[in-house]
């Protein structure tokens, strides 16, 4: 069991395992992989203050499976759930509305994906994913603060739930803010990925449910397969945590495997796929929120799936869906793709993107003052680092993890 205990302070016996005692509390709570992610780029503002503890739980959820295997990956002190509602913590962040209501601490709630693209339009939980009552006063209780990515978000949170305005916070998206800082280096993503000269990259982003890109991946591969001349195009697959998660590891691949021996890669979910995404020539997207991330790469994307009943129609999901060409099954994949990039205009892209964030480059700057101050700590005396992502391993390494699947 670790160090950390049920009790807000530490006893005698609790100090004699401990060698740095005293320290400001963080909860990371991580319900699912994708969660877990978006926190972790969060947490960068913690390193190297060593006035702060910052240590995980993992709190019951259907997609849940992937993340014991992760945190155990990162190294850091995983409590049980069931130990953590128990314990009382300075700071805790949580990227998902599950259960936080147990937590005792000021709670941050921020969103997991790039602001709230996705509605719900049946069940008794209709209404736009991350705006709904449930999402921002989990177990009706308010969190000590709400994180927005836009300005525009303001005008949602007080129609939707008028309770979480006074404690809403601008800071930008994190995600977008590391893509931006990535881009320079997208010859050394391409290189590194293992692209030849004059070799195109098509890659396929998918987010989860029935009416995305991978919910039609059945007919979208043979054309991948048979459509693009090898030696002149790869493709990559960048699907959902949360199809790994409701579906299996061992599942996703063995349905994939029969691509591997053609070099179709598959990102693994853990792995950090922004490099991918900058690598590309083409993005066949969806709805999700990487294809909207696709927006900041200067490249055409096609849509495969676009589905008007799932996506906010006040989001920049909708303003993509209006703008990007939509793939057609009667026509050559590789005549759509050129079609898209003469088609392509940087400008409109570049206007849709705009509306991810509000405080383009200013994320780390904007939630580290909001942690600190949330913990009565004064700041770092230095300015926040926007690190680039790091350099991915080769595609034929991927492809080759996917040819490991066996009957």
């Amino acid at each position: 069991m670790s160090a950390l205990r049920k009790n807000t302070e530490f006893s005698a016996e609790e100090r004699e395992w401990l060698t740095l005692v005293e320290r400001k509390r963080v909860l990371v709570v991580v319900h699912t992989l994708a969660y877990g992610k978006r926190l972790v780029d969060v947490l960068s503002l913690l390193e190297a203050d060593f006035r702060v503890h910052v240590v995980f739980t993992a709190p019951p959820h259907a997609f849940g499976d992937e993340v014991p295997r992760y945190l155990q990956g990162l190294g850091g002190v995983v409590l049980p759930w069931d130990e953590a509602v128990q314990m009382t913590f300075d700071l805790a962040l949580a990227a998902g509305p599950r259960g936080v209501e147990k937590i005792s601490a000021p709670l941050i709630t921020l969103p997991h994906g790039a602001g709230y693209l996705k509605r719900l339009v049946s069940g008794p939980y209709s209404g736009v994913a991350g705006l709904r009552r449930q999402d921002l006063l989990p177990g009706g209780q308010l969190p000590a603060a709400v994180v927005v990515p836009h300005h525009a978000e303001l005008a949602d949170l007080e129609r939707h739930c008028p309770e979480a305005l006074p404690l809403a916070h601008v800071v930008g998206d994190p995600v977008y803010d590391r893509i931006a800082a990535s881009l320079p280096l997208r010859a050394e993503y391409r290189q590194a990925l293992g692209l030849s000269d004059g070799e195109k990259l098509v890659v396929v982003v998918s987010t989860w449910g029935a009416l995305s890109s991978f919910g039609r991946i059945e007919a979208l591969l043979p054309r991948l397969i048979t459509e693009l001349p090898a030696g002149q195009f790869r493709s990559v697959l960048l699907v959902h945590p949360n199809v790994w998660s409701g579906h299996g590891s061992w599942q996703v691949r063995s349905w994939l495997a029969g691509c591997a021996r053609l070099g179709i890669a598959l990102v693994p979910p853990e792995a950090d796929w922004r490099s991918v995404l900058i690598a590309a020539d083409w993005i066949i997207g969806d709805h999700g929120s990487v294809t909207l991330y696709g927006t900041l790469t200067g490249v055409p994307i096609l849509l495969a799936s676009s589905p008007e009943r799932e996506i906010n129609l006040a989001s920049p999901a909708a303003a993509l869906a209006a703008t990007a060409p939509a793939l057609s099954p009667s026509y050559p994949l590789v005549g759509q793709l050129h079609y898209t990039a003469a088609e392509y205009r940087r400008d409109e892209h570049a206007v849709i993107a705009s509306r991810i964030t509000s405080e383009p480059g200013r994320f780390n700057r904007n939630m580290r003052r909001l942690m600190y101050r949330l913990m009565g700590l004064g700041q770092p005396a230095h300015e926040p680092e926007t690190a680039p992502v790091p350099v991915p391993p080769s595609l034929d390494t991927w492809a080759r993890q996917r040819g490991e699947v066996r009957a």
